[in-house]
């Protein structure tokens, strides 16, 4: 039984690390995936707690998990570990019975599994730190107290610190389909072999206060004896020719779509903002620095953010205050801009370069 104990220590432990790592990478796709499921159980107040609650859970996922492997209090780290995997095999429970949200966002972007493995996967590690419990008081630390002190204030401090970073300046690993390289208009197409949705036509008839639904060919044939009610088209198989990025549209005052016009441009910069919540006076300086190098190369400038007047106002006391402003779907905004705000280059639609609010920099760099 020890050997066992020892095996599912090192198992568990290094998940949980990978997991929170993983989701670390990326704190604003969780904040956003919690956001999804308080949407679904109508607990909209909690959508502003969302990111540190992401923070929190992703460094506590690493923490933990850390403390597993070195054995550093294991009676209180296997209580807190089986209320969470309790918590988790809930969640992804009820997102594989209710299909809703799509996906728990369990391993982030990076590694997208299905709802149904995530549950499983949740079941097994439920099964896995139910040993662990029971046997936590048979479980002996690797180091003494002040060597495994020090590993766990310094696991702490990267668990928070990396988040930090990422948060500051765009993920680590860039798993979004806006990531460097990408051409944005290949990536708004159903990926190659995608299977579109089919349909049937289906004839709705009513007889007698009922009413019945026909294909073409199963008309009956005393078809003069119903009253035609409608025709729908009815989905017998649904398809997977959804494309990486969906709901890329830009349209500025007049309400026009200028999406092929910007990414088609031999060279553009596109300034996303989803709001303000960060003050323009933080990185203006270092858009305008954009902003002017690209002007005297003749390269167009723009901004998508779907709050445009509040936009224009706060831009006016900088150089780039005549910038056209475009809005774009809120959840495309996010996905492109993982910091607030966050710049591109892009040359034909792909995107050259892309930078945080901290390093606009290396994109004046590129435009010199």
């Amino acid at each position: 039984m020890k050997i066992i104990t020892v095996v599912l220590r090192i198992l568990v432990g290094v998940l949980f690390i990978f997991s929170g790592l993983v989701k670390a990478n990326d704190p604003l796709g969780l904040s956003y995936k919690m956001q999804e499921f308080f949407e679904v159980w109508g607990l909209h107040g909690f959508d502003a707690h969302t990111l540190w609650m992401s923070v929190a859970m992703n460094a506590f996922e690493i923490i933990a998990g850390f403390a597993l492997l070195i054995g550093w209090r294991i009676p209180l780290i296997s209580w807190l570990l089986l209320l969470l995997i309790l918590f988790f095999t809930f969640l992804t429970g009820y997102t594989y019975v209710t299909g809703k949200p799509v996906n728990c966002g369990c391993f982030g972007d990076c590694l997208p599994i299905s709802s149904k493995i995530s549950f499983l996967k949740d079941v097994l590690l439920t099964l896995g730190i139910a040993v662990i419990f029971w046997r936590r008081y048979k479980i002996r630390p690797l180091f003494g107290r002040l060597p495994s002190g020090l590993l766990m204030v310094i696991a702490t401090l990267f668990a928070f610190f990396f988040q930090w970073y990422t948060l500051t300046y765009l993920p680590v690993v860039d798993c979004l389909p806006f990531k460097k390289q990408n051409n944005l208009p290949v990536q708004m197409l159903p990926p190659p072999g995608a299977v579109t949705d089919s349909f049937a036509i289906m004839f709705v008839y009513e007889k007698g206060g009922k009413e019945f639904e026909f294909a073409p060919a199963e008309l009956p044939a005393d078809l003069d004896t119903y009253n035609y009610v409608d025709r729908r088209d009815k989905m017998v198989r649904q398809g997977n020719a959804m494309p990486p990025i969906k709901g890329f549209a830009l349209s500025g005052l007049s309400g026009t779509d200028s999406t092929d016009i910007i990414l088609s441009a031999p060279r553009a910069v596109l300034l996303f903002c989803e709001n303000f919540d960060r003050p323009v006076s933080g990185w203006g300086a270092g858009f305008e620095e954009v902003y002017r190098a690209a002007v005297a190369k003749g390269i167009p400038v723009y901004a998508i953010s779907n709050t445009k007047d509040l936009a224009r106002t706060l831009f006016q006391p900088f150089a780039f205050r005549d910038i056209p402003v475009f809005s774009c779907d809120n959840t495309t905004i996010r996905t492109a801009a993982r910091t607030n705000p966050a710049v591109y280059l892009l040359e034909k639609g792909t995107v050259i370069e892309k930078t945080g609010p901290k390093q606009m920099d290396r994109i004046t760099q590129l435009l010199r």
